[in-house]
């Protein structure tokens, strides 16, 4: 039984090493053809560091294995707020209270809302991933509105917002093609890795995909964000961290089982409606005090969500 778990820890480590390379490949490549940053942040490098989620779910509805998609979802969402926010409060205290989220989480509240009605009807298919994908390209341009008139604002800002991370617009073009090859070979490859083998693991086990999904996917497939808010913890940028965790939180129910449910349908086992849907929610409104009330998530919070967390993974893994 070592091989499987080998294999899919393999599988996760190309996935994440691959998801980076495509990023920084497209990100450089588009600021080289003339692709304003701003551009460049709302669409490659969001769609681009969601990648593993998303080739992670399209494999998994070819594979007949929905349990994997809306648990890599659902899980990453909440692994998101309770263990990506609890873990950096444990060794920093996070200053959300001089952050200005209220408008993106409002998005992030909907967004949920609107995909747990869509899940009662027992199955995401292309009606769902319709409404899904209209629901993203309103919050994109809502948001490409805003950068626009932030940036216009200030007379003596520069003429452009600041480059994503990892951008060189002065790379060379052999580098350039070489992250695309490698982010576009590695991705799927990655994928059908940690996929296959989770699938494996939870046979062995007896445990359902759906288990798998919301547990070893899930974790797995938020570490980068783990580790995007540990820095920013470090470095005292608590608009990062959570910026980070409530875009990828819309980007995870909008985008990834939007276009996965163009693939096939995904249909939803009825556990998620009786407990897990709920958990995902419960764990975003517990993001109220520090969005609307000015506080800080303190260390005391930190050991809070990271407690939750672990009883949710009890609960689902017993």
């Amino acid at each position: 039984m070592i091989q499987p778990w080998l294999l899919s820890g393999l599988g996760l480590l190309i996935l994440l090493l691959a998801g980076d390379a495509l990023v920084r490949g497209a990100v450089s490549l588009s600021l080289r053809l003339g692709v304003p940053a701003l551009i460049v942040s709302l669409t490659i490098v969001a769609f681009g560091t969601s990648a593993p989620e998303l080739l992670i779910s399209i494999k998994a509805v070819l594979d007949e294995a929905p349990g994997i998609a809306l648990g890599n979802v659902v899980g990453s969402n909440t692994a998101n707020i309770l263990l990506v926010l609890g873990v950096p409060a444990l060794l920093a205290t996070l200053h959300t209270s001089e952050c200005s989220t209220r408008k993106t989480y409002n998005f992030m509240i909907a967004a949920s809302v609107l995909f747990i009605g869509l899940a009662f009807r027992g199955v995401f298919d292309w009606i769902a991933a319709l409404v899904l994908l209209t629901a993203l390209g309103y919050m994109l341009w809502d948001q490409f509105k805003e950068a626009r008139s932030h940036r216009n604002g200030g007379a003596n800002e520069v003429d452009d917002l600041e480059e994503p991370e990892g951008a060189d617009p002065d790379m060379p073009g052999w580098r350039i093609g070489l992250f695309l090859v490698l982010g576009l070979v590695g991705l799927p490859l990655g994928a059908s890795l940690l996929v296959d083998n989770a699938s494996i693991i939870a046979r062995t086990y007896g445990v359902s995909d759906t288990v798998i999904g919301l547990t070893l996917v899930a974790i797995g497939t938020s570490l980068p964000e783990l580790a995007t808010t540990v820095m920013a913890a470090l470095r005292r940028q608590a608009d990062v961290a959570l910026g980070n965790v409530i875009g990828s939180n819309m980007f995870n129910l909008l985008a990834i089982i939007g276009i996965a449910s163009l693939v096939g349908p995904i249909e939803v086992d009825p556990e998620f409606l009786r407990f897990d849907l709920w958990v995902m929610l419960g764990a975003s409104l517990m993001l109220i005090p520090f969005v609307y009330m000015g506080r800080d998530i303190t260390r005391i919070w930190g050991v809070a969500l990271c407690s939750i967390y672990a009883g949710y993974l009890v609960w689902v893994l017993s």
